[in-house]
């Protein structure tokens, strides 16, 4: 029997690990987790972890990665509107209903469940109400507060960190670098028209290079992750997940911006700036409001430059 499926690095030995690691020894394992946090691919290697764990234990007469194994069903969304449909929630729950091949129980993983739509969501709660037997059912998200609350109130819920692995975005570190050295120059004043002409230039120009840097890094990642995925996943839900990527990019590098835009600020503020306490203050409330609209199909372009122009009238209130 090879070595079960490792946890995440620096995952290993964390109190929500040993938790689910002695539930398992004990056979004490909620019929249903709720595992969220802000890194999917944790959830995943999560996920996995715990079904491989479920899947090949004692008693089991042939041993598959948990990926590939005949009693480990996946639900996930689908289309370009990335949603998980009632009839696939009832195609799942189906394939559970029936009795494990090869393994003690069954497993089903369900990626991104806060995308089920409303009609999903109700056939989904019936099974949580009357779970089938020898089944453990593996929730992921990174949004837990967008399920249901009948949903939450009935599954074990963990937190997992992000891993903090730094992004591999081709332009990425120079964009970082372009739009602090402008937050330098904004600060500084801006003394007559063409000056402004020239930060408008500036924005627009960034704009561009962000929607270039994110389509790179959603092309590269993407070309990984489409090595790991089931052979016979349906066009939709590969469509599903390439959106997923992209969208979990995308907040990844607003979350950098903002990151960045704090870090400017900080010696100013230390420093009594009354200007930088105005433009913090109004900066990081325009850009996490925007990355709610994201979140409501939002163009990530559109959301980009109403910030940065927002930016620019910040920076150079006086």
């Amino acid at each position: 029997m090879s070595a079960p499926t490792p946890w995440p690095p620096t995952l290993a030995g964390t109190p929500a690990v040993v938790v689910i690691e002695q539930a398992i020894a004990r056979q004490r394992l909620s019929h249903s987790l709720l595992l969220h946090g802000d890194d999917p691919d944790v959830l995943v290697a999560i996920a996995l972890a715990i079904a491989d764990r479920l899947l090949n234990a004692t008693g089991a007469s042939a041993h598959f990665p948990p990926d590939q194994h005949p009693d480990c069903f996946a639900l996930r969304p689908a289309g370009k509107m990335r949603q998980i449909s009632a009839d696939a929630t009832r195609e799942l729950i189906a394939k559970v209903q029936v009795s494990a091949a090869v393994a003690p129980r069954k497993v089903a993983i369900l990626h991104e469940v806060d995308r089920m739509n409303t009609a999903a969501a109700n056939v989904f709660l019936k099974t949580l109400e009357e779970p089938p037997s020898n089944t453990t059912l593996l929730l992921l998200t990174t949004r837990p507060y967008a399920l249901l609350p009948t949903i939450r109130s009935r599954v074990l819920q963990f937190r997992f960190p992000s891993l903090g692995i730094p992004l591999a975005a081709d332009g990425w570190t120079p964009w970082l670098e372009d739009y602090r050295a402008w937050l330098g120059r904004l600060s500084a004043g801006v003394s007559d028209k063409r000056a402004v002409a020239d930060h408008i230039f500036t924005v627009y120009g960034l704009v561009a290079r962000f929607g270039a840097v994110l389509d790179f890094a959603t092309d590269e990642v993407w070309k990984q992750q489409k090595e790991k995925l089931p052979p016979d996943l349906a066009d939709d839900e590969q469509v599903a997940i390439e959106t997923g990527i992209s969208n979990g990019l995308r907040s990844r590098l607003f979350a950098e911006i903002e990151q960045a835009t704090r870090a400017y600020a900080l010696p100013r503020l230390c420093a009594g700036d009354d200007v930088a306490r105005r433009a913090i203050i109004g900066a990081i409330e325009k850009i996490e409001h925007n990355v709610g609209l994201l979140r409501l199909n939002l163009n990530e372009s559109a959301a980009l430059e109403d910030f940065l122009l927002a930016s620019l009238r910040l920076w150079t209130k006086r």
